[in-house]
């Protein structure tokens, strides 16, 4: 049977994975290989076999409107997968975690492939539930042309952001390979220390986040050791941001249940939140150096203020 643009731009059976030179490549789906799918790069899960090819230039004069969406957006390494998988569980909204045709659009922004990503995102399979949105942090630096409505943003302090992403040789790897990718977003980084685009890094987001915040005034923020330490109530609070219907008995099944105790990316992997805090704590004064370097670095572009600004402090879910 053949596809209408009807049905290619209102089935979230058609996912508009990535772009490829001039051509748009599009994925068979449902609601299981969604949820199945952690990430939406090239670990997605699809439903088949069969991925299609369409000129951007035969769909790009069709494009609707986007849906409204709600949206995740974090600064890496900060539980939004594990919030994100969380809601996925809790009711019949949509969750997308990390498309990679948002990313590209962030590293290589062009407005008309924007629009066209936005509107395949924000496809629902019931359309009173919003689909949810988890970007990833190159995202960040495309927030004045999203411009979200409702969205959460997840953030750390400088030393609990530092713990988790300078851990070990993989994450030192990432926090190189994505500081040089937004080099343009984060200034003159090239002699800078591992702990140094680290502090950067975090620095832009902070920085993105609050023009966010500035344009988007129903957007709230989440500081990740709130979620880590204490998830009931703030995946509740969440939840109800985001527009997605829980019971609290459906709140506190998630929460007891496995995906709290197995890594989020890898479900096979047994980790909870002691876990954590016992991995954080081992690496406090192995990483005490760098973290004063990195506190430095950031005290010298703010004149001397590296916590949390205050617009981001004051945004959190709940205050």
């Amino acid at each position: 049977m053949t596809l209408t643009l009807d049905e290619l731009f209102s089935s979230p059976d058609h996912f508009l994975h990535s772009f490829d030179a001039g051509d748009a490549i599009f994925v068979p789906m449902d609601r299981a290989a969604y949820q199945r799918s952690i990430f939406l790069d090239n670990r997605i899960s699809p439903a088949s076999d069969g991925a299609m090819r369409l000129p951007v230039a035969a769909i790009a004069g069709n494009i609707p409107p986007a849906q409204s969406a709600g949206w995740i957006f974090h600064i890496a390494h900060c539980g939004s997968t594990l919030l994100a998988r969380a809601l996925d569980f809790l009711g019949g909204n949509l969750v997308l975690r990390e498309p990679l045709a948002l990313r590209q659009q962030a590293l290589a922004p062009d407005p008309a492939r924007l629009a066209l990503t936005r509107a395949m995102l924000g496809k629902r399979y019931r359309p009173e539930l919003p689909t949810l949105i988890k970007a990833n942090v190159p995202v960040n630096f495309l927030l004045p042309a999203i411009r979200p409505v409702r969205a959460i943003m997840l953030f750390a302090t400088l030393e609990d952001y530092l713990l988790a992403i300078l851990r070990s040789e993989n994450h030192r790897d990432w926090v190189k390979r994505v500081t040089t990718q937004l080099g343009a977003h984060l200034g003159e980084i090239g002699e800078l220390s591992i702990a140094e685009r680290a502090a950067a890094l975090w620095h832009g987001q902070m920085k993105a986040f609050e023009r966010a915040l500035a344009a988007s005034p129903d957007a709230r923020t989440l500081d990740a050791e709130s979620f880590f330490n204490d998830p009931l109530p703030t995946l509740t609070a969440s939840a109800r941001h985001l527009e997605i219907d829980a019971t609290t008995e459906a709140l506190r099944e998630v929460v007891s249940g496995p995906l709290f105790s197995s890594y989020s990316k890898q479900p096979s992997v047994p980790f909870d939140n002691d876990a954590r805090l016992a991995r954080r704590d081992a690496l406090v004064a192995t990483l005490a150096p760098e973290i004063a370097a990195a506190r430095a670095w950031v005290e010298q572009a703010t004149n001397g203020d590296a916590g949390v600004p205050a617009a981001i402090a004051n945004a959190q879910l709940g205050i």
